[in-house]
């Protein structure tokens, strides 16, 4: 067996190494770049850790049904009936297998189609209302649109007010991440006192909200033997990952479509061929959007929603000719592996045909795991793809997209991949192929040939 390369070690515990690159997404893109596809590193909360960057190898740590718990410790906060993020296996696949009874059935996403397309058409409408006063910011009420999808589909009903529910989000994550990496920025003082205080509103929209009545996803956790704790926890943690995933992933790829104008055109024709004069698509339709669909998985490849994701080996494994001991972390860099050059080709240019079926079947079936991998990949997967799907046929059959000149767009670590300052966009509505202020409007075939 060959040793592991990497870092030397700091005295920090490779605190100091993270927070120079970044974050940690930034920070295994550096580690990989020099050591290669497997790389043994220091991670604040865990005693040693391997990050792993090649899919091949990543085979052998499927079935692995632990977490490491010190380093999901933010998120403890959340749960008052233990963190659902670290649940032992024994806990955890009970609470797995309602959840996906309710979160994978086609039938159930097909029975919510209507209320999303509705939530959506109200978002198209208000951006119509607004655009004549400026750009949009997409992160932000792409976020509360998945919000309120979520709250549809889990609890039955919506929210009075999602924007202060997207924010108690951002100030609980905020001042509970800061903790993680002990920077003292944000674990203590006001900025702590302020995400108590956004934890305690949201249990209370949450109390409301399940106090109102029961759902397909309440019922199925109450049939699981789930206390009325856990069952709270859990639809916390749905909303927190569901809104936070998909509206983030469609806005990278309103970013990146806008970017690659050939590209956009490509997906309005595929629309406007499949829709004609419907502003939105029935559920059948999507799976007559295959290039949307690639699109969507191009974006979620070069910006996965969640960049890494970790478990801890409760026996020795063997990853190639590297021997992992048991208690070790392993780290999944997502992005690094989906900007592995071995399996990616010129893998930071935006191309939405590398996701046609024959591309697929000539990759390894982990080059590609915005969801994760294994017994604790995302439960929502399906659901998160049809509600992004819906929402970007809806928003692209509605608007043309034009990246504001001169406004940054920085990919940053904030729990998923943020932009950190929003996606700003102007817009100009293709029914009358005019923007709302006037301008001639430039269609998106007009310049550029890149994106195919």
């Amino acid at each position: 067996m060959r040793e592991i390369p990497g870092p030397p070690p700091q005295a920090d515990g490779g605190l100091s190494a993270v927070t120079a690159a970044g974050g940690l997404h930034t920070y295994q893109l550096r580690l990989h770049d020099e050591y290669g596809p497997v790389v043994r590193f220091q991670l604040p909360g865990a005693r040693a850790a391997v990050s792993v960057a090649d899919p091949v190898l990543l085979e052998a740590t499927a079935k692995v049904n632990e977490r490491p718990g010190k380093l999901f410790e933010f998120l403890a906060p959340l749960c008052e009936a233990g963190n659902l993020q670290t649940l032992p296996a024994a806990e955890h696949v009970p609470l797995r297998r309602a959840l996906l009874s309710v979160l994978a059935g086609r039938r159930s996403h097909e029975a919510h189609f209507a209320a999303f397309t509705a939530l959506t058409g109200e978002l198209a409408d208000r951006w119509a209302d607004r655009a004549a006063a400026g750009p949009v910011e997409l992160q932000h009420d792409l976020s509360e649109l998945s919000l309120r999808m979520i709250c549809q589909y889990a609890l039955g009903r919506g929210i009075d007010d999602p924007a202060r529910v997207v924010s108690a989000f951002e100030t609980v994550l905020t001042g509970y991440l800061g903790r993680l990496y002990e920077h003292g920025l944000y674990a203590h003082g006001d900025d702590l006192s302020r995400a108590e205080q956004a934890l305690a509103h949201l249990r209370e929209v949450v109390d409301g909200v399940l106090a109102a009545g029961g759902s397909d996803l309440v019922d199925a956790l109450v049939r699981a033997d789930m206390s009325p704790a856990r069952v709270r926890d859990t639809v916390l943690m749905i909303m927190l990952a569901a809104h936070h995933t998909t509206g983030v992933a469609v806005s990278w790829t309103l970013h990146l479509l806008a970017r690659h104008p050939e590209a956009a055109a490509r997906a309005v024709a595929e629309l406007d061929d499949v829709l004609g004069e419907r502003a939105a698509p029935e559920y059948a339709d999507l799976k007559r959007l295959p290039y949307l669909e690639m699109a969507l998985k191009e974006s979620m490849r070069l910006y996965p929603p969640g960049p890494y994701g970790a478990r801890e080996t409760t026996e020795d494994l063997t990853l190639g000719d590297y021997r992992i001991p048991a208690g070790t972390t392993i780290f999944y860099p997502f992005w690094a592996v989906h900007l592995n050059p071995r399996y990616w080709p010129d893998p930071h240019a935006f191309r939405p045909g590398r996701f046609t079926a024959e591309e697929q079947a000539g990759r390894p079936r982990y080059a590609f795991i915005p969801f994760g991998l294994g017994p604790r990949s995302c439960e929502g997967a399906g659901l998160a793809m049809v509600e992004a799907e819906l929402v970007l046929a809806v928003l692209l059959k509605r608007f043309r997209f034009e990246p504001v000149a001169g406004h940054p767009v920085v990919p940053v670590e904030r729990f998923v991949l943020w932009a950190a300052d929003d996606i700003r966009m102007r817009l100009t509505d293709r029914r009358t192929d005019r923007p709302p202020d006037g301008r001639r409007s430039r269609r998106p075939g007009d310049r550029g040939r890149d994106g195919g």
